[in-house]
């Protein structure tokens, strides 16, 4: 075959059944997955930092600067993967300095904006001030500079300063949780807004989102908790666990339930897209059934499930609570595949497919994708280093 319509031949072998010329290719590959995934994470460990400072859950209180630290870390890269997307990326700062108002996807900017400066960079600050005051007087060399320069010069350390310092901090939080909200609500707002795509046109959309963002955050401060333990080598607090577990059950039912009805609504009504989404959902047999369904959402739900109702060993429920957020985690990544992928899939004839293989290399490739999920981390490590939770003068040792 000629070279020169080799890509042809491959983009029209993905075809199946009848699809326009312009559905032959996806807009949409790997790097829009990570965007609702990645902004999910963020507003999820928020909403669990929450649960201790707003709502005085006291057993959740050992991984509060965790759950901020991540949120944050994680928050920093909420934007590569669209900027990576960008045939210009190095004009994204136009969407923030000639806003279109009346564009979802421009006012992520000032969201996304508002919800790092005024949210969570102050959380965190108002939260270690006084530690770092501290810490600037303790250390030496290079770390006392980066410690004083991070105090703002506010040095102040006695009760009633600290005092401004909580409630100043627990004002942030509660105006955080809608801030959370809204940063990945308008996420599942853009896709269910969609009217022309009946995988993506839902009012029960945004809910979805904002549910399954909470199960992500849940699972990875889990995850991040038992694997710091494990680093430090310090014995864990399965009352934490505990906590965390419940959480994470309730809301999965929250979230399995919703998307349950949005399945039991679409089923009822019977449009005209029934037939082709009815096709579309064996297409996406792994990533959905197996994936999301199986692996992410029921065998957590019963596991979970169980220790509700019978505590077993701690060695036991230890090894159950890391196996869980890993398999929430995938579970929660498929749901974001399943969406963004598998609304592109089919044609808008409703008479056809397309596919989609991710490549390894390139902008859009798997490898730059591992690449923007393993930078969160680094930020995370860092950020430990610099502010480590289990240093603050007034933190219980765990």
């Amino acid at each position: 075959m000629d070279p020169n319509y080799q890509h042809l031949y491959d983009a029209l072998s993905k075809v199946e059944g009848y699809i326009y010329p312009n559905e032959i290719g996806l807009n949409w590959g790997i790097l829009i997955v990570l965007y609702p995934y990645i902004t999910g994470l963020v507003a999820g460990a928020f909403i669990l930092a929450s649960l201790n400072r707003v709502f005085k859950v006291k057993a959740l209180r050992p991984i509060y600067e965790i759950s901020l630290l991540t949120s944050f870390s994680f928050l920093c890269v909420a934007t590569m993967p669209l900027i990576a997307h960008l045939g210009q990326p190095l004009r994204f700062y136009e969407m923030m300095i000639t806003p279109h108002l009346t564009s979802a996807m421009a006012i992520f900017a000032f969201v996304y904006l508002w919800y790092l400066m005024a949210v969570l960079l102050l959380e965190i600050w108002f939260d270690y001030r006084k530690d770092m005051v501290i810490w600037s007087g303790e250390k030496k060399g290079v770390l006392r500079l980066i410690y004083k320069v991070l105090t703002l010069g506010v040095y102040d350390t006695s009760p009633k300063s600290v005092a401004v310092d909580e409630r100043l901090g627990y004002i942030i939080t509660v105006v955080g949780i809608p801030s959370a909200f809204l940063l990945h609500g308008y996420v599942g707002f853009i896709f269910g807004s969609l009217k022309a795509n009946p995988w993506w046109s839902s009012v029960i959309m945004p809910v979805v989102f904002l549910f399954s963002a909470m199960v992500s955050g849940i699972a990875l401060v889990l995850f991040i908790y038992m694997i710091i333990s494990w680093i430090r080598k310090q014995k864990l607090d399965m009352k934490c666990l505990d906590s965390i577990g419940k959480f994470l059950f309730y809301i999965l039912i929250f979230d399995f339930v919703l998307e349950l009805l949005d399945t039991v609504h679409r089923v009822y009504t019977a449009e005209e897209s029934f037939d082709i989404i009815s096709i579309l959902m064996t297409k996406l047999f792994f990533t959905l059934t197996i994936g999301q369904l199986l692996l992410g959402t029921f065998i957590p739900l019963l596991v979970l499930g169980y220790f509700q109702f019978s505590k077993p060993k701690d060695a036991i429920r230890k090894a159950s609570y890391f196996i869980i957020s890993i398999l929430v985690l995938g579970g929660i990544f498929c749901m974001r595949w399943n969406v963004v992928i598998g609304g592109q899939l089919f044609s808008k004839s409703f008479m056809g497919f397309t596919t989609y293989k991710a490549r390894l290399l390139g902008a859009e490739g798997l490898l730059s994708s591992i690449v923007i999920m393993i930078i969160p981390c680094l930020i995370l490590a860092a950020l430990l280093w610099l502010l480590p939770p289990w240093k603050k003068k007034n933190m219980e040792a765990y």
